[in-house]
């Protein structure tokens, strides 16, 4: 709550003058932000280096100078970091010339009571990691400093306990409290970026007001800049970790009618910048040398332009597969049997299936289809989680009635898949039998391939899907299995982690890796129509059409 006759902004100008601080235009926005700012639940993103927390530490001294029987409680990623912000406010308190007697003789590094402070149970201010135990404290703030950090936020699983964690604050918050979140993006699927989704009020300030990327700078020397530039110019970035370097205008390019222009082809990623948030301090020559210590474009974007990315480096990019929204349809013309998506034909399909148990704790039982076509272009067209138990039967226990070898019959049937590929692995040792069986029952002709993985998985997967990632328009997706479990999976997957989701990626990559059945000869054969279809090169031609997607 602000405090009229002491506002925050004098209190932190007293400190600075006394720390010798200049104090820049930034450091003014946050400080009127923390005290006009009355949300109940807040956040305050600012890039790194910018003080923030230094400055918050000034403001929770504040607020306890203002009302010393405030309580409050800071939750960090661990015990040591929520101690950094206790003890810079205890500093404060101890050696702010306004806040004098206020502290007792030793305080508590990890919590203490102020002077005149009413609450015996509860402290004036405490500090706990946030795997720590709080239960049973109160508290009017509660400040989330960098609670979020590469160490907590690795896997799906890891950011769950992270949430889960962080609702317990809703039992310890009395009616009237304020929850703070301090702190930048570690990654796609941050805390920050929700919180704000779910209402709260935010400041946000990137390190630059301005940013525009261009990633495929091969070819042109002429670069758009449409944005404001400040009186310090522009700041042309090229490359990232040790190559990156800040480019000088007249010698390394020029501009000329809101264009950025080379002499020749950059050839590198390029980041044309304007309105340095604090230019003071952040120099050309600081933004390079961060810039070269930054190992990834998702670090740099994450910790300095406040985008929700991983830091580490996306080997399997999901943003890299073309969307598209059409079904295969199969068509019979001329003798010939034909499958199109869109206006590409297809050569071949591979549907892999990794069983699992299908029971709510065990793995995903995953599978998935990949079509391709005469020129090589895969199309990752389904993938899907298989539920129940691998099959289901009637009473007298030979007739199949359900599971999950029934819904790949479906999907077989209504494309007139020629194949699926079982890994055998585990639970899929007797899976093949069973979809035989399956597929004899409905009068399904399909063969059945049996496959048992024993090279690395996370080389299996690099080796199935990256080569294609990085050949733009090699592969493909509908729309469906971008909006599914996938492109989370492909955005968390690291290459060095063995013990991660990714049931429905390992499905995927061992169809693309498939050999598909090819279509060879045309004409000469009519199924009856109540047969099912065969679309491969051995009987007939299969045509696939594809629709462009404008977003491509």
């Amino acid at each position: 709550m602000a405090n009229r006759e002491c506002p925050f902004l004098a209190f932190f100008q007293r400190w600075a003058d006394l720390q010798g601080w200049e104090v820049p235009r930034l450091h003014k926005r946050i400080c009127i932000w923390l005290e006009e700012c009355q949300d109940p639940e807040r956040v305050l993103m600012v890039f790194r280096g910018a003080a923030k927390s230094t400055i918050y530490a000034v403001y929770k001294a504040w607020r306890l100078h203002g009302n010393r029987s405030h309580r409050s409680l800071v939750w960090s990623a661990d015990n040591e970091t929520a101690g950094m912000l206790t003890a810079d406010t205890i500093n404060v308190l101890r050696n702010h010339p306004w806040c004098r007697g206020m502290l007792p003789t030793k305080p508590g590094a990890k919590r203490f009571w102020v002077t005149g402070a009413k609450d015996a149970r509860n402290a004036s201010m405490r500090a706990v990691g946030v795997s720590s135990n709080a239960t049973g404290a109160r508290a009017d703030d509660i400040d989330f400093d960098d609670i979020e950090v590469p160490g907590n936020i690795e896997t799906t699983e890891a950011r769950l306990k992270l949430r889960q964690r962080i609702s317990e604050s809703t039992h310890i918050a009395v009616p009237g409290a304020q929850k703070t979140y301090i702190g930048t993006p570690h990654t796609h699927d941050s805390i920050y970026p929700e919180r704000i989704a779910g209402g709260a009020a935010v400041l946000k300030i990137p390190l630059f007001e301005h940013v525009k990327r261009y990633a495929d700078t091969r070819t042109k020397t002429r670069y758009r800049f449409d944005s404001p530039i400040a009186d310090d110019g522009l700041y042309v970035i090229a490359g990232i970790h040790q190559f990156a370097k800040i480019m000088v205008q007249n010698l390394d390019y020029r501009v000329e009618c809101g264009e950025v222009i080379f002499p020749k082809p950059p050839e590198c990623v390029i980041d044309i910048c304007s309105t340095c948030t604090w230019p003071e301090r952040f120099t050309r020559a600081e933004i390079e040398k961060r810039r070269k210590e930054t190992r990834t474009l998702n670090a740099w974007d994450s910790q300095y332009l406040l985008e929700a990315k991983p830091v580490a480096e996306i080997r399997l990019d999901p943003a890299r597969m073309i969307p598209y929204n059409v079904q295969p349809r199969i068509t019979e013309a001329n003798g010939g049997i034909g499958m199109w998506l869109g206006n590409a034909k297809i050569a071949g399909a591979a549907l892999r299936w990794d069983p699992a148990s299908g029971k709510v704790n065990s793995d995903v039982s995953a599978l998935a289809l990949v079509l391709q076509d005469e020129g090589g272009r895969r199309y990752l067209h389904h993938v899907q989680r298989l539920s129940g138990e691998v099959a289901e039967f009637d009473t007298d226990g030979k007739k199949i009635t359900g599971g999950q070898v029934l819904q790949i019959t479906e999907l077989v049937k209504k494309l007139s898949l020629p194949r699926v590929t079982v890994e055998t692995n585990g639970i899929g040792t007797f899976a093949p039998a069973v979809l035989k069986a399956c597929f004899k029952q409905n009068r399904v002709t399909c063969g059945v391939s049996e496959v048992v993985s024993t090279k690395n998985k996370q080389e299996r997967i690099l080796e199935s899907l990256e080569p294609l990632l990085l050949s733009r328009g090699m592969l493909w997706a509908h729309i469906d299995v971008l909006k599914g479990p996938l492109w989370a999976q492909m955005k968390d997957w690291n290459p060095a982690q063995r013990n991660q989701a990714d049931d429905y990626l390992d499905a995927s990559a061992g169809a693309v890796s498939e050999t598909p059945e090819r279509i060879s000869r045309s004409g000469g054969w009519n199924p009856p129509s109540t047969q099912q279809h065969d679309w491969r090169q051995s009987t007939g031609i299969h045509d696939v059409e594809l629709e462009y997607s404008s977003g491509d």
